[in-house]
């Protein structure tokens, strides 16, 4: 591959000086790379800390137009929405995600509203944040039932795309929900509405600061190691994206992110269809503690951000987004 040999051949001769490093950069960030999640509570006026996410936020509806005006002006094209239900709103059934006026379906009208199409909405399609036992699906002598909950899932994605979401994202990992959302969305004539599939969601243990977020960790007591992958697997990874583009899928991704950068790569080689990488909780946590601690500096999270670029994903889900974006 190398065609020289030291000393007529140099690599470091195009290191020496920023413009010329600037010149041979291989891959860029930029905001557009960008997505920023967004969790959100009932009540007024209130922007809660999360203790296992040091600067990120649960936000009211009424706080909500500030932190996505922001993300507005600092050129980041998409929000995912990720709500914190009350304890009171829950049962074994997750029914709130069928309510109208849950705090996704409230906030997804708002930003729609004010902010029309300068911002894509991200509506997360899962039940965990809805149900008693903290499961994405129902539950049935401690198992997750798959076609019962897709049936959810289906009118759970109906009800989005009607309040005007724009990317309907399916966390789950039911077997046979994209196609089956696809069809329901086409049939209602929702045809331009996105799906993104996390078509690749391991059963990983960067997830615990999410749950504190969305207040499913005290409900959950047992593991989602029936419906989501096994981290050992990699060749897996490949039937599950297989399986989604057949069925509908206009992207994929792959959750968590920088534990699976091979699995990225993998996927983006293989279908060259958008991938999208989420950089979770955990991963967050991990690098703003250190950071904090003056472990690591702050450039860090350049660094950390530009490998799924190196690695082919199209876009990033991360917590860090509009802090970046406003560097770049």
């Amino acid at each position: 591959m190398i065609t020289g040999k030291f000393p007529s051949l140099r690599l470091r001769r195009t290191r020496k000086y920023v413009w010329s490093r600037k010149l041979v950069q291989e891959n860029n960030l930029s905001a557009n790379d960008l997505i920023y999640p967004i969790f959100l509570i009932e009540g007024k006026n209130k922007k809660q800390t999360i203790k296992s996410m040091p600067n990120i936020y649960r936000y009211t509806l009424d706080k909500l137009g500030e932190v996505v005006n922001n993300v507005v002006k600092n050129n980041i094209p998409m929000v995912a929405l990720f709500p914190s239900t009350p304890n009171s709103k829950k049962d074994k059934y997750g029914s709130e995600a069928l309510n109208e006026d849950n705090l996704v379906c409230r906030a997804t009208q708002y930003i729609k509203k004010r902010f029309k199409n300068n911002v894509g909405i991200m509506c997360d399609v899962a039940l965990d944040p809805y149900t008693s036992h903290g499961h994405d699906g129902l539950l049935k002598n401690n198992y997750v039932i798959n076609d019962e909950t897709n049936q959810i899932l289906i009118k759970q994605s109906l009800l989005q795309a009607e309040m005007g979401c724009d990317v309907i994202a399916p966390s789950d990992m039911m077997d046979g929900r994209i196609g089956k959302i696809r069809k329901a969305l086409d049939k209602n004539k929702f045809h331009d509405v996105q799906l993104l599939s996390y078509a690749v969601k391991y059963a990983s243990n960067f997830y615990g600061p999410f749950r504190d977020a969305v207040g499913s960790k005290k409900s959950l007591k047992s593991d989602k190691k029936n419906y989501q992958m096994d981290f050992s697997n990699k060749n897996e990874s490949l039937r599950e994206v297989a399986l989604d583009i057949k069925e509908g899928a206009d992207m994929v991704m792959i959750k968590p992110g920088m534990p699976y950068l091979d699995i990225i790569k993998t996927v983006k080689d293989n279908f060259k269809i958008p991938v999208l990488a989420y950089q979770v909780s955990g991963e967050y946590s991990m690098i703003k503690q250190s950071i904090n601690n003056n472990l690591i500096n702050e450039d860090s999270i350049i660094e950390s951000l530009m490998c799924f670029k190196r690695a082919g994903a199209s876009a990033i889900v991360s917590y860090f987004a509009l802090d970046i974006a406003k560097k770049l």
